[in-house]
C-alpha cells in the first residue's frame, strides 16, 4: 500500500506540474521512443494523452464521450493500444468513452532500461495510479492476454472503481494445478528464455500474416532491443509455481472473484492455443458471470483484437447494453 500511495503521489504531483508532454522530464534510467516512430500507422491516428506515473510518462488514448462511463482497454504482451485499434471507434461510435493506456515499457510510454524493473505487482500499481490520477469510475474493463493479468488485479484490488468486465483470451494464473498454464504457453515462456539470453526479441512477428506495414507498427515502440525491456520481462513473470511472489496476490484477487455479482463475460477465441479452456474456471467460480451471453469468437488467434476486432467491439457494445 505504501509503494502503491508513492506512485499515487508522484503520478498526481507531477501531472499537475507538466502542461505539456515535452515538458515531462524523462528520468535517467528509462528510453522515450520518438514521436515520429508513430506517425502515419494505418488505422492509428488518435490523439496521444500523457500521465506521470512514478517519473514514467504514461501514454494513454482517449476517445469518445468525457461525460461517459469509460471502458478501460488493456493490452498485454508484446502489443500496445495499437491493439485497439479496430475497436475504439466502433466503442466510441455507441456512446462511450474508451481509455486505452500503454503500460510502462510499451507503446508510446516510457521504457525502464532494466528488465528488473518490471514486476507483475509494478505494472498493478502503476495502472491503479493511472485510474486514480483520471479519476475513472463505473469503468468496463476489456482485457485480454496480460492485460488480463494486470487488469483482473487491478479491478479485484480497488473493485469499487468497476461495473463489468470482458475477459478475452486471458486469465489470473496462481501457480497452482488449478490454474495450469497450457503446453502452448510454455513453449512460448521457453523460448523467451532464450530471447532473454540473446538480448533481443522480434516484435511484430506474430503478425506476420498481416503484411509488412502491421508488423512494422506493433514493432515501432522498439527502435533497438535497448527498448525490449519490457517485452521480455513479463512473459518469465506469469506466476507458474505457487511460491510465485504473485501468486498470493493473485490468489487474494481470486478471493474477490469468487464473490464478484457485477457482469463478467468472457469472449475467447476458437483458435488460441495460449489461453484455450481458461475461461472454464471464470465461469466455475465467478458469481458475475451466471446469465451472461458468453461468446466464442470464431477464426480468430490469440490476439483476436486484430484477427476480429470489429466482432469484439459489438460484443463489448452489446454486453454493456443489456446490463445497463
Amino acid at each position: 500500500m505504501k509503494a502503491f500511495n508513492k506512485l499515487l503521489f508522484l503520478s498526481i504531483a507531477l501531472l499537475g506540474a507538466c502542461a505539456t508532454a515535452k515538458d515531462i522530464p524523462l528520468r535517467a534510467d528509462a528510453l522515450r521512443t520518438p514521436d515520429e516512430r508513430f506517425a502515419n500507422l494505418p488505422g492509428y491516428d488518435f490523439e496521444p494523452h500523457y500521465v506521470v506515473v512514478d517519473g514514467y510518462r504514461v501514454h494513454y488514448v482517449d476517445e469518445g464521450d468525457l461525460d461517459a462511463a469509460p471502458v478501460l482497454m488493456m493490452h498485454g504482451e508484446p502489443t500496445w493500444s495499437y491493439l485497439y485499434r479496430k475497436m475504439i471507434p466502433i466503442v466510441t461510435a455507441g456512446g462511450h468513452r474508451v481509455i486505452a493506456p500503454d503500460l510502462i515499457g510499451f507503446g508510446r510510454s516510457d521504457k525502464p532500461r532494466s528488465i528488473d524493473t518490471h514486476t507483475y505487482k509494478f505494472h498493478v500499481d502503476a495502472v491503479k495510479a493511472m485510474i486514480v490520477a483520471l479519476d475513472l469510475r463505473n469503468i468496463t474493463l476489456v482485457c485480454q492476454d496480460w492485460g488480463s493479468l494486470i487488469g483482473l488485479r487491478v479491478a479485484a484490488e480497488m473493485p469499487d472503481r468497476f461495473s463489468s468486465i470482458v475477459l478475452a483470451n486471458g486469465g489470473l494464473p496462481t501457480g497452482g494445478a488449478s490454474g495450469a498454464l497450457t503446453p502452448a504457453f510454455n513453449a512460448w515462456r521457453a523460448s523467451v528464455i532464450r530471447m532473454r539470453e540473446a538480448g533481443d526479441m522480434p516484435v511484430g512477428q506474430a503478425f506476420q500474416q498481416k503484411g509488412p506495414e502491421i508488423v512494422a507498427a506493433y514493432a515501432a515502440p522498439f527502435p533497438d532491443p535497448s527498448f525490449k525491456a519490457g517485452p521480455l520481462a513479463l512473459p518469465l513473470l506469469v506466476p507458474v509455481t505457487p511460491d510465485d511472489p504473485a501468486s498470493q496476490a493473485n490468489e487474494r484477487a481470486w478471493e474477490v472473484f469468487r464473490s464478484w455479482n457485477k457482469p463478467f463475460l468472457t469472449a475467447f477465441s476458437d483458435g488460441d492455443p495460449v489461453t484455450r479452456g481458461a475461461d472454464a474456471q471464470f465461469l466455475a467460480q465467478v458469481p458475475g458471470t451466471k446469465g451472461q451471453k458468453h461468446v466464442t469468437v470464431r477464426g480468430a488467434g490469440h490476439f483476436l483484437q486484430e484477427d476480429k476486432g470489429e466482432e469484439l467491439a459489438q460484443i463489448v457494445l452489446d454486453f454493456i447494453a443489456a446490463n445497463r
